[in-house]
């Protein structure tokens, strides 16, 4: 007689298309169900977001262009002009996945010296709905380090939109002076006052086209063009980092000269940190979809600006995005053809091709807009908070993570993270480029090694493949790898890229970590490498660093568990290479 188990298994197998088999199969799929509902529990909410695009009729491709101003006002008694750039937000009605989805937004170049700017630039946007939308143009006058002053705003609505509608060409439209600074109007008052030919009505020229009907995904207001490239520099971050370059590095890499990395390079040097911004050409895939993990309320407070501790740590990250992306004299602008070599050969360039062995973090928003520094554990200092830095404390991004670049013998962009040809960094041999010649100028020569290393907003291995399909859209001929930030072969080929920093790379001076306050957490942010006391168990999440700071933060008492018996705290000490 078989015993009770016996006959289950029996009914099984031999019943595999009975009732009572699609009993006991539906039974399984609640408690595996259930299973996970528990285990989701014990996750903190944010990361992938499974949230679908809306719904949404097909759209129209709309060209924007930023003719010129006229009539601005004097916001520098210095120079009698004004460092004027325009920002612009457009708003529809297409429904967004979250509320806390930002609006499109585009900011033109700095023109210098000038209340006469023309900038000729153009922005194309997809999707725009039939029900139309609405463009304000907010016009500055950069002046870092001190705030931005306005200088006024133009506002157009245009309520239906089709491939019927004519747009208009260069018109001009009164700034509404109301919301401008108030000491640049003073100013061009006195200056109107002595000269009479000078006009008080600034003017700003605009055109709008409608190109035709957007392509799919529908639901997605995105950025189609042009696509462009910022570098930011910061000088005051370069000696905090210790990161020196040649002052005229792309000429001296292309003439053969060594680079600032080089022990006997007699060029000049200056300290330097660089931030890059490049917009890519959308859409972003839909399923690159990613909030902020929130595994403390102080979180939640810091990203939606709530009480005095959010409004502290919040106002604090933006400030420091602030420094890193500073628009000043010497920020550089430029632009490519989308989706081509020379869009690839430029991101290549603003990574230093495979030269010192470097790492970088980096964010890519909602719209295409991928930013990113060089980093790594050795820049143990607040001044980079990382990914919550990087968006600009957004709530939603795209993806995020590091990545870094490796070149190939053979012009071959293989997808293997270990071809079997040698590479650099990884043999010192390799011929034909750094570390000691210039890098060669192929794409194909290289090889882009992206992951999901990120503990801001722990982007699911689930959307590596979207990523690669869109990286490799954009940057054509550069041989695209996505890797799990867990993957062990990416562990071993990042200790590689450290070893070549450490031989061939520039001079890092280390800066201690000081206080939880001062708003980045993320030195070992996304290392994800738990310190559990009591032992791993793989239910139980794993807590970073950066999550044991935000709990003395709420908790000042368990700064206790960091002192010894005698009340004195140990003493950490930061070598410098």
């Amino acid at each position: 007689m078989s015993t009770f188990p016996e006959q289950n298994a029996e009914r099984l197998q031999d019943g595999a298309h009975g009732p009572r088999s699609a009993a006991t199969s539906d039974l399984k799929k609640k408690v595996a169900e259930r299973k996970k509902k528990l285990q989701d529990k014990t996750k903190p909410p944010g990361g992938f977001d499974q949230t679908p695009l809306p719904d949404a009729p097909p759209g129209y491709t709309v060209k924007f262009t930023f003719h010129k101003a006229e009539n601005l006002p004097i916001a520098d008694l210095r120079t009698s002009a004004a460092d004027p750039f325009i920002h612009a937000t457009l708003t529809t009605d297409t429904p967004t996945r979250h509320k806390e989805d930002p609006p499109l937004t585009r900011r033109t170049r700095t023109l210098r010296a000038t209340t006469e700017p023309v900038w000729d630039e153009e922005w194309i946007v997809a999707n725009v709905p039939s029900s139309g939308f609405t463009l304000k143009c907010r016009l500055y006058d950069e002046d870092w380090p001190d705030h931005d002053d306005r200088l006024g705003n133009v506002t157009i609505t245009e309520p239906h939109v089709d491939e019927y509608w004519g747009g208009f060409s260069e018109r001009a439209l009164d700034v509404k002076k109301r919301s401008g600074s108030k000491r640049a109007y003073l100013l061009s008052g006195v200056s109107s006052a002595l000269c009479h030919n000078v006009s008080m009505t600034p003017r700003l020229y605009l055109s709008i086209e409608v190109l035709g009907r957007s392509d799919p995904p529908h639901g997605q207001l995105y950025t189609v063009g042009p696509t462009i490239w910022i570098r930011h520099f910061s000088p005051m971050i370069g000696r905090l980092t210790g990161v020196k370059v040649n002052k005229d590095e792309e000429k001296d890499a292309e003439k053969g000269a060594p680079t600032a990395g080089d022990k006997n390079d007699g060029g000049t040097k200056k300290y330097d940190f660089q931030a890059n911004e490049i917009q890519l050409s959308g859409p972003v895939p839909p399923k690159l979809y990613h909030r902020y993990v929130e595994f403390r309320p102080v979180i939640g407070m810091m990203f939606s600006s709530h009480g005095l501790r959010g409004r502290i740590l919040n106002k604090a990250l933006h400030k420091q995005h602030s420094r890193v992306y500073n628009y000043d004299s010497s920020t550089e602008y430029g632009s490519f053809k989308p989706c081509s070599e020379e869009a690839s050969l430029q991101f290549l360039k603003m990574v230093h091709f495979d030269e010192g062995g470097r790492v970088f973090t980096y964010v890519i928003t909602l719209d295409g807009m991928i930013r990113f520094t060089e980093t790594g554990k050795e820049f143990g200092i607040d001044l980079l908070s990382k990914h919550t830095m990087h968006s600009d404390v957004a709530t939603y991004i795209a993806c995020s993570g590091e990545f870094f670049i490796r070149r190939l013998a053979h012009p071959d962009a293989s997808e293997s993270p270990q071809p079997s040809e040698p590479t650099h960094p990884g043999d010192d041999d390799l011929p034909g480029g750094p570390p000691k010649g210039p890098p060669p100028k192929d794409p194909r020569h290289y090889q882009l090694i992206i992951d999901n290393d990120s503990g801001t907003y722990r982007p699911d291995k689930s959307v590596l493949p979207d990523l690669k399909e869109f990286l490799e859209r954009n940057l054509p001929g550069i041989g695209v790898v996505a890797m799990n930030c867990s993957d062990n072969k990416l562990v071993e080929m990042k200790k590689a890229q450290l070893e070549a920093k450490k031989r061939e790379g520039p001079r890092v001076k280390m800066v201690l970590n000081r206080s939880p306050t001062a708003s980045s957490f993320s030195s070992d942010d996304e290392s994800r490498l738990g310190d559990l006391e009591h032992g791993h168990d793989e239910d139980v999440p794993v807590r970073t660093k950066k999550e044991r700071a935000f709990d003395v933060l709420q908790n000042p008492a368990q700064l206790k568990g960091y002192f010894g018996r005698d009340g004195e705290g140990s003493k950490t000490t930061a070598p410098a290479s």
